[in-house]
């Protein structure tokens, strides 16, 4: 096979990218060389990564994993890849900001354990990617950094909060993307961005450091990628017991083997389509009829599609989980907030509100929300009893103008907080089950992209990927269409 020219190198997937390089067919230098050069002729556009390391850094941690190839010793799957961190998570000498000027200078001692898992890997970390501050909202844009443009459409929203990590990846800038899912930040951005990503189960993916490891377990580390293979690699690389995060999954998560067989995952699997919930979210028009364009695929493949009621009471389960959310956030910014009067007015609205919101909150409705959520996991887990997997929209509403905060109105109906218009995301959150978005399609315009979300029960994220894999080969077409390289803003 001849040598890959430096110029192809972005294209390929992170898979193939990995055997090229242990073949050497591509040396890690001529990897590293190609992506810094589409970083520089692109970044700038989009505002994806930010904090990128110095050039001649990054060339000299390349020429290190050469020298390593060279005498034999591979570091791993991820060996020379260039990876940037969403900036929620540490990486060792760089700064972890959350999107917020508070913490610009905050630079990280030691890797989180995500980034440590890929760092043994062999990946080499070059900078972070952009996110909304405090990961707050569906929309990637802060004071410290700015927006990130869409890949498809750079006048509308990336999604987020990994939103930095998923133009990333659309855009061709890093082979495969890191980012964390609380409340769809693996998912919306991957659906407005045409790519793949994956909550995984609670504890599948563990987080350190943190200061709590027994309540705040709603958000969760998790990869996005091109193809559903890469993806299940980087999340075998994630995932894994550690004996600092009690609630870990103890069993090992293997990355399913794609092979014919998997073609086959459709047939005779049974999905329960949700739909708006009965009425109960609000859907701008056209997403249902492009998931279930989706669906139609599976049907196609064999699969057996059956819209559904949820089972549940979403308006609860939406009490419930405003009681959890605020729960969590508030003592994140509360320390922020300590430093004097001046930091209050460096934090967004948005967050000084789910701060406020905590205050005074009972210990009681916390147990009563924690009551709630136990009893519709229940009715989940009832839910499974007849389908193998569930689906939702990812996202309510398409990609919305850059320059608006959040959607006030959907389909005529206001949004009374900032982030109800993404509550179609909560169920696989509250529930702790694995959650794919998959590309669905596009906007009749051509230019926003969306996707379809598929549930899975729990701890059942293997299987969840090998349908995702039967699925991306229904559509091979649809997932090869990119996105151009942006012009200049």
């Amino acid at each position: 096979m001849s040598r890959d020219s430096p110029s192809d190198i972005t294209a390929l997937d992170a898979l193939a990218l990995s055997a090229a390089i242990h073949a050497r067919r591509v040396s890690c230098r001529e990897a590293m060389r190609a992506y810094l050069d589409r970083i520089a002729r692109i970044n700038p556009r989009v505002n994806a990564i930010v904090n990128l390391a110095p050039e001649d850094t990054l060339l000299a941690q390349a020429d290190a994993c050469d020298t390593d190839l060279a005498r034999g010793r591979s570091r791993g799957w991820m060996h020379g890849m260039p990876q940037a961190i969403k900036d929620t998570g540490h990486a060792a000498g760089f700064p972890t900001t959350y999107g917020s000027p508070l913490l610009k200078d905050a630079v990280a001692a030691q890797d989180g354990l995500m980034t440590a898992r890929m760092k043994a890997a062999g990946c080499i970390v070059i900078g972070k990617t952009n996110m909304p501050e405090f990961g707050l909202g569906s929309h990637t844009f802060n004071e410290l950094f700015g927006p990130t443009g869409n890949a498809w459409d750079l006048s509308v929203s990336a999604g987020g909060s990994s939103g930095g990590a998923a133009v990333a990846l659309a855009q061709r800038l890093l082979p495969v993307a890191d980012g964390s899912d609380f409340m769809g930040s693996l998912r919306n951005p991957a659906a407005w961005n045409h790519i793949f990503g994956l909550r995984p189960s609670q504890g599948r993916v563990p987080f350190w450091p943190s200061g709590d490891v027994w309540i705040g377990q709603l958000g969760t580390e998790g990869p996005m990628a091109r193809t559903v293979p890469d993806l299940a690699a980087l999340l075998a690389t994630q995932s894994g017991a550690d004996a600092r995060t009690p609630l870990a999954i103890d069993t090992p998560f293997v990355a399913p083997a794609f092979d014919g067989s998997s073609a086959h995952a459709l047939k005779g699997l049974r999905i329960g389509w949700l739909g708006d919930l009965g009425g109960h979210l609000a859907l701008e028009g056209g997403i249902a009829a492009l998931c279930e364009q989706a669906l139609k695929r599976c049907e196609g493949a064999g699969a057996i599609v059956e819209p559904t009621k949820p089972g549940f009471d979403p308006a609860a389960v939406w009490r419930a989980w405003l009681v959890w959310r605020r729960a969590l956030v508030a003592p994140r910014i509360a320390p922020l907030l300590a430093r004097g009067v001046d930091a209050r007015a460096q934090i967004k609205p948005e967050a000084l509100w789910e701060h406020d919101q905590a205050q005074g909150t009972p210990l009681m409705d916390l147990m009563r929300a924690s009551e709630a959520r136990s009893t519709f996991y229940q009715q989940m887990l009832a839910l499974f009893e007849r389908f193998d997997v569930l689906a939702l929209p990812t996202t309510q509403v398409w990609p919305f103008p850059i320059e608006q905060r959040w959607p006030q109105q959907i389909a005529g109906r206001t949004m009374d907080t900032y982030h109800r218009w993404m509550e179609a995301t909560i169920y696989a959150t509250f529930a702790g089950l694995p959650a794919i978005s998959v590309p669905a399609g596009f906007h009749a315009n051509g230019r926003w992209p969306g996707g379809l979300q598929l549930i899975g029960p729990p701890q059942g994220d293997a299987a969840l990927l090998r349908v995702a894999a039967a699925y991306e080969a229904t559509c091979r077409e649809l997932l090869a269409r990119q996105p151009d390289a942006p012009a200049a803003r």
